[in-house]
């Protein structure tokens, strides 16, 4: 089984923390965006990759625009070609 991408795990922490700030239960997140709880988890981990479309839910859901998910990224990670 390969290794997540660290950009979904960075992505899934994200998630988590917006969600624990919230007082959302992995439960209340999954149920409100029609998942189960144990999706939710394995997209706070990085295992599942969340869609673009999924991700504007969860945004939506926790009240932050999508961009807040990739606000840091660029901190820990690089494309390719220097850009």
């Amino acid at each position: 089984m390969l290794s997540p991408d660290p950009i979904d795990v960075q992505v899934g922490r994200i998630i988590r923390t917006r969600r624990l700030a919230k007082g959302l239960t992995l439960d209340e997140l999954g149920r409100r965006l029609g998942v189960s709880y144990q999706q939710i988890q394995k997209y706070e981990k990085g295992i599942n990759r969340v869609s673009v479309s999924t991700l504007y839910r969860i945004a939506a859901i926790l009240g932050v625009t999508p961009t807040a998910f990739f606000r840091d990224l660029s901190t820990y990670f690089h494309l390719p070609n220097g850009r």
